[in-house]
């Protein structure tokens, strides 16, 4: 089981406003706080954002490091309903002419970008 992940951005009170809402829109809470960040869990597992001094630049996903999150939201209509509102949080619905199948026909999942480039894929469960 994954322990936690630690993303690393330019802006914080950015890239918190974004992450701020989706994390606790799929069922996470705010687990830490502090002066140059904040993390959010859910079971054992959390994830840290924080504004570091030693970041040497902007997040580039298409570089080697990750890539996206994929999250696990629930139905169908949870994914659907979680896409049209982090629109309005400042996700950018990536793949528009493929959703929700961007990632295959069997695959329906939304795939979101916020400002900095960070990925979050909101993927149904299935049946």
């Amino acid at each position: 089981m994954l322990h936690h992940v630690e993303l690393w951005v330019t802006d914080l009170a950015r890239a918190e406003a974004t992450f701020g809402w989706l994390f606790p829109a799929l069922g996470w809470t705010e687990f830490q706080r502090w002066n140059a960040g904040v993390s959010w869990k859910l079971n054992e597992t959390y994830v840290v954002v924080e504004q570091s001094p030693a970041t040497t630049g902007p997040h580039d996903r298409m570089k080697a490091g990750l890539n996206h999150l994929a999250l696990h939201a629930g139905s169908r209509e949870n994914v659907d309903s979680l896409t049209e509102q982090a629109q309005r949080n400042g996700w950018r619905l990536m793949f528009a002419d493929r959703h929700p199948h961007a990632g295959g026909p069997e695959h329906y999942a939304a795939f979101l970008e916020n400002e900095d480039g960070f990925e979050v894929e909101l993927v149904a469960s299935a049946g």
